[in-house]
Protein backbone atom coordinates (compact mmCIF):
# COMPACT_ATOMS: atom_id res chain seq x y z
CA UNK A 1 0.00 0.00 0.00
CA UNK A 2 1.83 3.07 -1.34
CA UNK A 3 0.43 6.31 -0.08
CA UNK A 4 2.74 10.01 0.46
CA UNK A 5 2.32 12.74 3.03
CA UNK A 6 -1.30 13.50 4.57
CA UNK A 7 -0.82 16.66 4.47
CA UNK A 8 -0.03 17.35 0.79
CA UNK A 9 -2.93 15.17 0.43
CA UNK A 10 -5.30 17.81 2.33
CA UNK A 11 -3.78 20.67 0.40
CA UNK A 12 -6.96 21.96 -1.96
CA UNK A 13 -9.15 19.50 -1.53
CA UNK A 14 -12.60 19.81 -0.83
CA UNK A 15 -14.50 17.26 1.61
CA UNK A 16 -17.75 17.02 3.29
CA UNK A 17 -18.34 15.43 5.95
CA UNK A 18 -22.38 14.57 7.16
CA UNK A 19 -23.61 14.52 11.18
CA UNK A 20 -20.74 17.46 11.99
CA UNK A 21 -21.83 18.04 15.11
CA UNK A 22 -21.24 14.36 16.24
CA UNK A 23 -18.78 13.95 18.93
CA UNK A 24 -16.10 11.94 16.18
CA UNK A 25 -16.87 14.65 13.20
CA UNK A 26 -15.76 17.85 15.51
CA UNK A 27 -12.35 16.08 16.21
CA UNK A 28 -11.63 15.67 12.71
CA UNK A 29 -12.61 18.84 11.54
CA UNK A 30 -10.48 20.75 14.38
CA UNK A 31 -7.59 17.96 13.12
CA UNK A 32 -8.03 19.40 9.47
CA UNK A 33 -7.85 22.68 10.12
CA UNK A 34 -5.25 22.01 12.86
CA UNK A 35 -2.46 20.32 10.43
CA UNK A 36 -3.49 21.98 7.26
CA UNK A 37 -5.60 24.75 7.03
CA UNK A 38 -5.07 25.13 3.25
CA UNK A 39 -7.73 22.57 2.75
CA UNK A 40 -9.81 23.79 0.25
CA UNK A 41 -13.46 23.47 1.28
CA UNK A 42 -14.70 21.19 4.09
CA UNK A 43 -18.45 21.18 3.83
CA UNK A 44 -20.69 19.75 7.01
CA UNK A 45 -24.00 18.66 6.45
CA UNK A 46 -26.46 19.81 9.28
CA UNK A 47 -29.52 19.00 10.32
CA UNK A 48 -31.42 22.90 9.96
CA UNK A 49 -34.04 24.14 8.74
CA UNK A 50 -32.15 27.22 6.59
CA UNK A 51 -28.57 28.41 6.25
CA UNK A 52 -29.14 30.91 8.82
CA UNK A 53 -29.93 27.81 11.41
CA UNK A 54 -27.10 26.23 9.85
CA UNK A 55 -24.53 28.88 10.44
CA UNK A 56 -25.99 28.77 14.07
CA UNK A 57 -25.63 25.24 14.85
CA UNK A 58 -21.27 25.67 13.55
CA UNK A 59 -20.90 28.58 15.73
CA UNK A 60 -22.70 27.15 18.68
CA UNK A 61 -22.00 23.36 18.42
CA UNK A 62 -19.03 23.21 16.77
CA UNK A 63 -16.34 26.21 16.47
CA UNK A 64 -17.64 27.04 19.92
CA UNK A 65 -16.57 23.94 21.78
CA UNK A 66 -13.98 24.10 23.83
CA UNK A 67 -12.55 21.27 21.46
CA UNK A 68 -11.03 24.26 19.17
CA UNK A 69 -9.36 26.30 21.64
CA UNK A 70 -5.97 24.87 20.62
CA UNK A 71 -6.79 26.19 17.59
CA UNK A 72 -8.62 29.54 18.18
CA UNK A 73 -4.86 29.80 20.32
CA UNK A 74 -2.82 28.54 17.64
CA UNK A 75 -4.29 31.08 14.67
CA UNK A 76 -5.71 33.74 17.44
CA UNK A 77 -8.05 36.29 15.04
CA UNK A 78 -6.98 34.75 11.94
CA UNK A 79 -9.21 31.83 12.91
CA UNK A 80 -12.14 33.91 11.78
CA UNK A 81 -11.22 34.18 8.58
CA UNK A 82 -9.80 30.70 7.80
CA UNK A 83 -13.25 29.37 8.99
CA UNK A 84 -15.26 31.86 6.96
CA UNK A 85 -12.74 30.65 3.89
CA UNK A 86 -12.70 27.12 4.53
CA UNK A 87 -15.67 25.98 6.55
CA UNK A 88 -19.19 25.55 4.62
CA UNK A 89 -22.02 24.45 6.41
CA UNK A 90 -25.10 23.31 4.77
CA UNK A 91 -28.32 22.82 6.02
CA UNK A 92 -30.11 19.39 4.87
CA UNK A 93 -30.57 15.77 6.34
CA UNK A 94 -28.84 12.50 5.40
CA UNK A 95 -31.97 10.83 5.98
CA UNK A 96 -33.16 12.67 2.50
CA UNK A 97 -33.07 12.21 -1.04
CA UNK A 98 -30.16 14.44 -2.20
CA UNK A 99 -29.23 14.73 1.56
CA UNK A 100 -31.95 17.08 1.74
CA UNK A 101 -29.57 19.98 0.79
CA UNK A 102 -31.48 23.19 0.69
CA UNK A 103 -29.54 25.50 -1.28
CA UNK A 104 -29.23 23.78 -5.09
CA UNK A 105 -26.03 26.24 -5.57
CA UNK A 106 -23.95 24.43 -3.10
CA UNK A 107 -25.12 20.93 -4.13
CA UNK A 108 -24.18 21.40 -8.38
CA UNK A 109 -20.71 22.96 -6.24
CA UNK A 110 -20.05 20.11 -4.21
CA UNK A 111 -20.68 17.62 -7.60
CA UNK A 112 -18.15 19.06 -9.48
CA UNK A 113 -15.60 20.02 -6.52
CA UNK A 114 -15.71 17.31 -3.89
CA UNK A 115 -12.88 14.72 -3.41
CA UNK A 116 -14.11 12.84 -0.48
CA UNK A 117 -17.32 11.89 1.57
CA UNK A 118 -16.80 11.29 5.37
CA UNK A 119 -20.10 9.82 6.53
CA UNK A 120 -20.32 9.80 10.39
CA UNK A 121 -24.05 10.77 10.40
CA UNK A 122 -25.72 8.49 12.77
CA UNK A 123 -27.77 8.30 16.01
CA UNK A 124 -26.27 6.22 18.93
CA UNK A 125 -28.70 5.46 21.18
CA UNK A 126 -29.29 2.21 21.85
CA UNK A 127 -32.74 2.13 22.33
CA UNK A 128 -34.07 4.49 19.90
CA UNK A 129 -36.96 5.46 17.67
CA UNK A 130 -36.90 2.39 15.07
CA UNK A 131 -37.92 5.13 11.77
CA UNK A 132 -35.06 7.52 13.64
CA UNK A 133 -32.60 4.90 13.41
CA UNK A 134 -33.18 3.33 9.91
CA UNK A 135 -33.44 6.85 8.71
CA UNK A 136 -30.44 8.12 10.01
CA UNK A 137 -28.03 4.64 10.31
CA UNK A 138 -29.03 2.49 7.35
CA UNK A 139 -30.85 4.99 4.59
CA UNK A 140 -28.50 7.74 5.40
CA UNK A 141 -25.66 5.37 4.33
CA UNK A 142 -27.57 4.78 1.40
CA UNK A 143 -27.89 8.38 0.85
CA UNK A 144 -24.09 9.62 1.42
CA UNK A 145 -23.23 6.41 -0.74
CA UNK A 146 -25.61 8.16 -3.58
CA UNK A 147 -24.69 11.41 -3.32
CA UNK A 148 -20.72 10.21 -3.79
CA UNK A 149 -21.46 8.10 -6.70
CA UNK A 150 -23.15 10.92 -8.75
CA UNK A 151 -19.92 13.84 -7.53
CA UNK A 152 -17.89 14.16 -10.91
CA UNK A 153 -14.54 14.06 -8.51
CA UNK A 154 -15.50 11.95 -5.36
CA UNK A 155 -12.86 9.19 -5.36
CA UNK A 156 -13.90 7.35 -1.79
CA UNK A 157 -16.59 7.41 0.65
CA UNK A 158 -15.50 6.73 4.22
CA UNK A 159 -18.19 5.27 6.29
CA UNK A 160 -17.83 5.24 9.93
CA UNK A 161 -19.71 2.61 12.08
CA UNK A 162 -18.76 0.35 14.08
CA UNK A 163 -17.26 -2.34 15.57
CA UNK A 164 -20.33 -4.10 17.40
CA UNK A 165 -22.40 -4.79 14.13
CA UNK A 166 -21.47 -8.10 15.05
CA UNK A 167 -23.68 -8.43 17.48
CA UNK A 168 -23.17 -10.95 20.50
CA UNK A 169 -20.51 -13.01 19.06
CA UNK A 170 -17.62 -13.93 20.93
CA UNK A 171 -14.08 -14.93 20.27
CA UNK A 172 -11.91 -13.53 17.75
CA UNK A 173 -14.50 -11.14 15.30
CA UNK A 174 -12.97 -10.57 12.16
CA UNK A 175 -12.87 -7.35 10.17
CA UNK A 176 -15.74 -9.06 7.53
CA UNK A 177 -18.35 -7.81 5.97
CA UNK A 178 -22.11 -8.14 6.53
CA UNK A 179 -24.45 -8.79 3.34
CA UNK A 180 -28.39 -7.77 2.36
CA UNK A 181 -30.03 -10.98 3.39
CA UNK A 182 -27.13 -11.41 5.96
CA UNK A 183 -28.65 -12.78 9.52
CA UNK A 184 -26.65 -13.72 13.18
CA UNK A 185 -29.37 -16.00 13.95
CA UNK A 186 -31.78 -18.66 12.56
CA UNK A 187 -34.52 -16.22 11.07
CA UNK A 188 -35.03 -15.67 7.64
CA UNK A 189 -33.08 -13.25 5.21
CA UNK A 190 -32.88 -9.71 6.66
CA UNK A 191 -34.99 -7.40 3.84
CA UNK A 192 -34.50 -3.35 4.25
CA UNK A 193 -36.89 -3.18 2.05
CA UNK A 194 -39.59 -4.86 4.19
CA UNK A 195 -38.43 -3.29 7.09
CA UNK A 196 -38.89 0.30 5.70
CA UNK A 197 -42.54 -0.90 4.94
CA UNK A 198 -43.32 -2.03 8.44
CA UNK A 199 -41.60 1.07 9.67
CA UNK A 200 -44.31 2.81 7.68
CA UNK A 201 -46.96 0.78 7.84
CA UNK A 202 -46.95 1.22 11.94
CA UNK A 203 -46.52 5.18 11.66
CA UNK A 204 -49.50 5.09 9.55
CA UNK A 205 -51.38 2.58 12.04
CA UNK A 206 -50.43 4.73 14.69
CA UNK A 207 -51.44 8.33 13.16
CA UNK A 208 -54.72 6.89 11.53
CA UNK A 209 -55.60 5.23 14.89
CA UNK A 210 -54.93 8.31 16.91
CA UNK A 211 -52.24 7.89 18.91
CA UNK A 212 -50.44 10.62 20.80
CA UNK A 213 -47.04 11.66 20.63
CA UNK A 214 -45.77 9.58 23.74
CA UNK A 215 -47.52 6.43 22.51
CA UNK A 216 -45.87 6.87 19.06
CA UNK A 217 -42.15 7.09 20.57
CA UNK A 218 -42.94 3.82 22.85
CA UNK A 219 -44.72 2.07 20.01
CA UNK A 220 -41.56 2.29 17.40
CA UNK A 221 -38.70 2.35 20.30
CA UNK A 222 -40.29 -1.20 20.92
CA UNK A 223 -40.84 -2.08 17.61
CA UNK A 224 -36.91 -1.37 16.72
CA UNK A 225 -35.70 -3.57 19.59
CA UNK A 226 -38.10 -6.39 18.76
CA UNK A 227 -37.00 -5.94 14.75
CA UNK A 228 -33.20 -6.09 16.20
CA UNK A 229 -33.58 -9.38 18.36
CA UNK A 230 -35.55 -10.90 15.04
CA UNK A 231 -32.37 -11.04 12.86
CA UNK A 232 -30.13 -11.69 16.09
CA UNK A 233 -28.89 -8.31 17.05
CA UNK A 234 -29.15 -6.77 20.84
CA UNK A 235 -30.47 -3.60 19.93
CA UNK A 236 -31.75 -0.94 17.05
CA UNK A 237 -28.80 1.15 17.35
CA UNK A 238 -25.92 -1.71 15.83
CA UNK A 239 -28.89 -3.41 13.53
CA UNK A 240 -29.51 -0.50 11.85
CA UNK A 241 -25.55 0.11 11.52
CA UNK A 242 -25.03 -3.29 9.96
CA UNK A 243 -27.82 -2.76 7.61
CA UNK A 244 -26.12 0.30 7.03
CA UNK A 245 -22.88 -1.43 5.86
CA UNK A 246 -25.03 -3.89 3.76
CA UNK A 247 -26.17 -1.08 1.60
CA UNK A 248 -23.14 0.26 0.90
CA UNK A 249 -21.09 -3.07 0.37
CA UNK A 250 -24.82 -4.18 -2.05
CA UNK A 251 -24.88 -0.91 -3.99
CA UNK A 252 -21.31 0.56 -4.06
CA UNK A 253 -19.97 -1.38 -7.33
CA UNK A 254 -16.89 -0.77 -8.29
CA UNK A 255 -17.40 2.79 -6.03
CA UNK A 256 -14.23 2.84 -3.41
CA UNK A 257 -15.43 2.88 -0.04
CA UNK A 258 -13.74 2.01 3.18
CA UNK A 259 -15.80 1.34 6.75
CA UNK A 260 -13.89 2.36 9.61
CA UNK A 261 -16.08 0.37 12.91
CA UNK A 262 -14.28 2.02 16.11
CA UNK A 263 -15.35 0.18 19.44
CA UNK A 264 -16.10 2.22 22.34
CA UNK A 265 -15.10 4.96 22.08
CA UNK A 266 -13.98 7.40 24.67
CA UNK A 267 -12.22 10.92 25.60
CA UNK A 268 -9.17 12.32 23.48
CA UNK A 269 -5.71 10.94 24.26
CA UNK A 270 -3.70 13.42 23.63
CA UNK A 271 -4.98 15.37 20.45
CA UNK A 272 -5.87 18.65 20.46
CA UNK A 273 -5.46 18.33 24.16
CA UNK A 274 -6.17 15.15 26.70
CA UNK A 275 -9.92 14.25 27.99
CA UNK A 276 -12.25 16.39 25.56
CA UNK A 277 -15.20 14.34 24.73
CA UNK A 278 -18.62 15.10 25.02
CA UNK A 279 -22.02 13.65 26.14
CA UNK A 280 -22.03 11.17 28.61
CA UNK A 281 -20.56 7.78 26.62
CA UNK A 282 -21.31 4.16 27.42
CA UNK A 283 -18.94 3.56 30.31
CA UNK A 284 -19.14 7.28 31.26
CA UNK A 285 -22.47 6.51 32.47
CA UNK A 286 -21.00 4.26 35.06
CA UNK A 287 -18.40 6.90 35.72
CA UNK A 288 -20.47 9.40 36.79
CA UNK A 289 -22.51 7.21 38.67
CA UNK A 290 -19.77 6.40 40.61
CA UNK A 291 -18.07 9.50 41.18
CA UNK A 292 -20.87 10.87 42.47
CA UNK A 293 -21.86 7.74 45.21
CA UNK A 294 -25.03 6.27 43.34
CA UNK A 295 -23.75 3.43 42.61
CA UNK A 296 -23.40 0.70 44.97
CA UNK A 297 -23.09 -2.33 42.93
CA UNK A 298 -21.56 -3.23 39.42
CA UNK A 299 -22.69 -5.92 36.89
CA UNK A 300 -19.88 -7.39 34.72
CA UNK A 301 -17.53 -10.01 34.12
CA UNK A 302 -14.86 -8.31 35.87
CA UNK A 303 -12.38 -10.58 33.35
CA UNK A 304 -13.81 -9.62 30.27
CA UNK A 305 -12.44 -7.28 28.34
CA UNK A 306 -13.87 -4.12 27.76
CA UNK A 307 -12.57 -2.69 24.27
CA UNK A 308 -12.57 0.96 24.71
CA UNK A 309 -10.25 3.58 22.09
CA UNK A 310 -9.54 7.47 22.70
CA UNK A 311 -11.16 9.33 20.16
CA UNK A 312 -8.10 11.05 18.99
CA UNK A 313 -6.79 7.69 17.74
CA UNK A 314 -9.84 6.73 15.75
CA UNK A 315 -9.92 10.28 13.76
CA UNK A 316 -6.44 9.70 12.76
CA UNK A 317 -7.24 5.90 11.85
CA UNK A 318 -10.13 7.48 9.85
CA UNK A 319 -7.83 10.55 8.10
CA UNK A 320 -4.98 7.76 7.54
CA UNK A 321 -7.44 5.53 5.48
CA UNK A 322 -9.13 8.38 3.70
CA UNK A 323 -5.38 8.87 2.42
CA UNK A 324 -4.49 5.48 1.50
CA UNK A 325 -7.20 4.71 -0.11
CA UNK A 326 -8.20 7.39 -2.59
CA UNK A 327 -8.45 6.71 -5.94
CA UNK A 328 -7.74 3.22 -5.50
CA UNK A 329 -10.73 0.76 -5.58
CA UNK A 330 -10.87 -1.27 -2.19
CA UNK A 331 -14.20 -2.00 0.28
CA UNK A 332 -11.42 -2.81 3.53
CA UNK A 333 -13.01 -2.77 6.62
CA UNK A 334 -10.98 -1.87 9.70
CA UNK A 335 -11.63 -2.51 13.46
CA UNK A 336 -10.42 0.76 15.63
CA UNK A 337 -9.81 -0.92 19.29
CA UNK A 338 -7.55 -1.88 21.53
CA UNK A 339 -8.60 -5.59 23.30
CA UNK A 340 -6.07 -7.54 20.56
CA UNK A 341 -3.07 -5.26 21.48
CA UNK A 342 -4.04 -3.39 24.69
CA UNK A 343 -6.24 -4.96 26.36
CA UNK A 344 -7.76 -3.85 29.52
CA UNK A 345 -10.89 -5.69 32.09
CA UNK A 346 -13.58 -4.21 33.74
CA UNK A 347 -11.71 -5.27 36.93
CA UNK A 348 -9.38 -2.47 35.50
CA UNK A 349 -12.03 0.22 35.21
CA UNK A 350 -13.12 -0.80 38.26
CA UNK A 351 -9.70 0.28 39.80
CA UNK A 352 -9.24 3.39 37.84
CA UNK A 353 -12.64 5.09 39.15
CA UNK A 354 -11.67 4.04 42.56
CA UNK A 355 -8.34 5.58 42.39
CA UNK A 356 -9.44 8.60 40.62
CA UNK A 357 -11.91 8.94 42.80
CA UNK A 358 -10.46 8.57 46.31
CA UNK A 359 -7.47 11.43 45.13
CA UNK A 360 -10.16 13.58 43.31
CA UNK A 361 -13.47 13.26 44.96
CA UNK A 362 -16.49 14.70 43.51
CA UNK A 363 -17.89 17.70 45.55
CA UNK A 364 -21.25 17.09 45.95
CA UNK A 365 -24.23 19.65 45.90
CA UNK A 366 -23.54 20.22 49.94
CA UNK A 367 -20.37 21.40 49.47
CA UNK A 368 -18.64 17.80 50.94
CA UNK A 369 -16.50 15.52 49.30
CA UNK A 370 -18.51 12.08 47.90
CA UNK A 371 -16.93 9.00 49.26
CA UNK A 372 -16.53 6.39 47.07
CA UNK A 373 -15.89 2.70 47.84
CA UNK A 374 -15.27 -0.78 45.90
CA UNK A 375 -18.54 -1.81 44.96
CA UNK A 376 -20.15 -4.96 45.20
CA UNK A 377 -19.50 -6.61 41.66
CA UNK A 378 -22.45 -8.91 40.42
CA UNK A 379 -21.31 -11.36 38.19
CA UNK A 380 -24.64 -12.52 36.85
CA UNK A 381 -28.05 -11.68 35.96
CA UNK A 382 -29.22 -14.42 37.90
CA UNK A 383 -26.97 -12.86 40.75
CA UNK A 384 -28.32 -9.68 39.91
CA UNK A 385 -32.12 -10.49 39.70
CA UNK A 386 -31.16 -12.01 43.44
CA UNK A 387 -29.61 -8.88 44.27
CA UNK A 388 -32.52 -6.56 43.70
CA UNK A 389 -35.03 -9.01 45.24
CA UNK A 390 -33.20 -8.90 48.47
CA UNK A 391 -32.21 -5.32 48.94
CA UNK A 392 -35.34 -4.00 47.10
CA UNK A 393 -38.45 -6.02 45.87
CA UNK A 394 -39.13 -7.09 49.17
CA UNK A 395 -39.32 -3.15 50.24
CA UNK A 396 -41.18 -2.38 47.32
CA UNK A 397 -44.37 -5.52 48.37
CA UNK A 398 -44.25 -3.78 51.74
CA UNK A 399 -45.00 -0.67 50.68
CA UNK A 400 -47.61 -1.77 48.09
CA UNK A 401 -48.87 -3.32 50.60
CA UNK A 402 -48.92 -0.67 53.03
CA UNK A 403 -50.76 1.87 50.71
CA UNK A 404 -53.55 -0.03 50.43
CA UNK A 405 -54.30 1.26 53.83
CA UNK A 406 -52.98 4.25 53.72
CA UNK A 407 -52.39 6.45 50.46
CA UNK A 408 -49.43 8.73 52.54
CA UNK A 409 -46.77 5.87 51.13
CA UNK A 410 -48.18 5.87 47.37
CA UNK A 411 -45.70 8.38 46.14
CA UNK A 412 -42.90 6.38 47.92
CA UNK A 413 -43.85 3.42 46.19
CA UNK A 414 -44.44 4.92 42.96
CA UNK A 415 -41.04 6.86 43.32
CA UNK A 416 -39.37 3.44 44.33
CA UNK A 417 -41.24 1.40 41.42
CA UNK A 418 -40.05 3.90 38.82
CA UNK A 419 -36.44 3.58 39.91
CA UNK A 420 -36.27 -0.13 39.84
CA UNK A 421 -38.01 -0.11 36.13
CA UNK A 422 -35.01 2.13 35.11
CA UNK A 423 -32.44 0.24 36.58
CA UNK A 424 -33.55 -2.83 35.09
CA UNK A 425 -34.21 -1.44 31.35
CA UNK A 426 -31.11 -0.15 31.76
CA UNK A 427 -28.93 -3.26 32.58
CA UNK A 428 -31.01 -5.60 30.11
CA UNK A 429 -29.62 -2.44 27.32
CA UNK A 430 -26.20 -2.37 28.41
CA UNK A 431 -26.08 -6.64 29.32
CA UNK A 432 -24.28 -7.38 26.03
CA UNK A 433 -21.78 -5.04 26.50
CA UNK A 434 -21.34 -6.09 30.39
CA UNK A 435 -20.31 -9.79 29.59
CA UNK A 436 -18.88 -9.19 25.77
CA UNK A 437 -16.68 -12.26 24.94
CA UNK A 438 -15.65 -11.21 22.38
CA UNK A 439 -12.09 -9.33 21.02
CA UNK A 440 -11.95 -7.52 17.70
CA UNK A 441 -9.66 -8.64 15.00
CA UNK A 442 -7.54 -5.67 13.47
CA UNK A 443 -5.35 -7.21 11.07
CA UNK A 444 -6.11 -4.75 7.86
CA UNK A 445 -5.62 -1.43 10.60
CA UNK A 446 -2.03 -3.05 11.58
CA UNK A 447 -1.47 -3.56 8.31
CA UNK A 448 -3.05 0.86 7.93
CA UNK A 449 -0.49 1.74 10.53
CA UNK A 450 2.35 -0.39 9.23
CA UNK A 451 2.03 1.29 5.87
CA UNK A 452 1.61 4.84 7.93
CA UNK A 453 5.20 4.18 9.10
CA UNK A 454 6.59 3.13 6.11
CA UNK A 455 5.46 5.89 3.96
CA UNK A 456 4.77 8.59 6.72
CA UNK A 457 8.29 8.84 7.86
CA UNK A 458 7.52 11.83 10.52
CA UNK A 459 3.87 12.39 9.95
CA UNK A 460 3.23 9.10 10.99
CA UNK A 461 3.45 10.12 14.50
CA UNK A 462 0.94 13.44 13.90
CA UNK A 463 -1.25 10.77 12.32
CA UNK A 464 -0.77 8.27 15.96
CA UNK A 465 -3.35 5.86 15.98
CA UNK A 466 -1.65 2.25 17.59
CA UNK A 467 -3.47 1.39 20.88
CA UNK A 468 -0.28 -0.27 21.75
CA UNK A 469 1.35 2.73 22.89
CA UNK A 470 -1.44 3.99 25.21
CA UNK A 471 -0.64 3.93 28.74
CA UNK A 472 -3.91 2.76 30.47
CA UNK A 473 -2.93 4.23 33.91
CA UNK A 474 -1.63 7.58 32.75
CA UNK A 475 -4.80 8.03 30.18
CA UNK A 476 -7.38 7.07 32.82
CA UNK A 477 -6.00 8.83 35.93
CA UNK A 478 -4.50 11.67 34.04
CA UNK A 479 -6.75 12.00 30.95
CA UNK A 480 -9.91 10.45 31.12
CA UNK A 481 -11.15 11.02 34.85
CA UNK A 482 -10.80 14.80 34.52
CA UNK A 483 -12.16 14.68 31.31
CA UNK A 484 -15.55 13.13 32.46
CA UNK A 485 -15.40 15.36 35.24
CA UNK A 486 -15.03 18.51 33.22
CA UNK A 487 -16.98 17.62 30.77
CA UNK A 488 -19.67 14.97 32.12
CA UNK A 489 -20.68 15.60 35.74
CA UNK A 490 -23.68 18.04 36.47
CA UNK A 491 -24.60 19.41 39.56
Amino acid sequence: MEFGSIIQFLENKSVLVTGATGFLAKIFVEKILRVQPKVKKIYLLLRAADANTAHERLQNEIIGKDLFRVLKEKYGTNLNSIIKDKIVPLAGDVCLPDLGLKDSNFREEMMSELDVVLNFAATTDFNERYDIALGANTIGAMHALSFSQRCAKVNLLVHVSTAYVCGESSGFIRENSYRLGDTLNSASGLNIDEEKRIVEAKLNELRTGGATKQEIEETMRDLGMKRAKVYGWPNTYVFTKAMGEMVIGHFKGKFPAVIVRPTMVTSTCKEPFPGWLEGVKTIDALTVGYGKGRITCFLADETAVVDVIPADIVVNAIIVAMVAHYNRPSHLIYHVGSSVRNPITYANLHDYGYQYFTKEPWIGKDGKPVKVRRVKVLNSMDSFHRYLAIRYLLLLKGLKLVTTFCQHFEGMYNDLNRKINLVVGLVELYRPYLFFQGVFDDTNTENLRAAARKNLGVESDMFFFDPKYVNWDDYFLSAHGPGVVKYAFKR
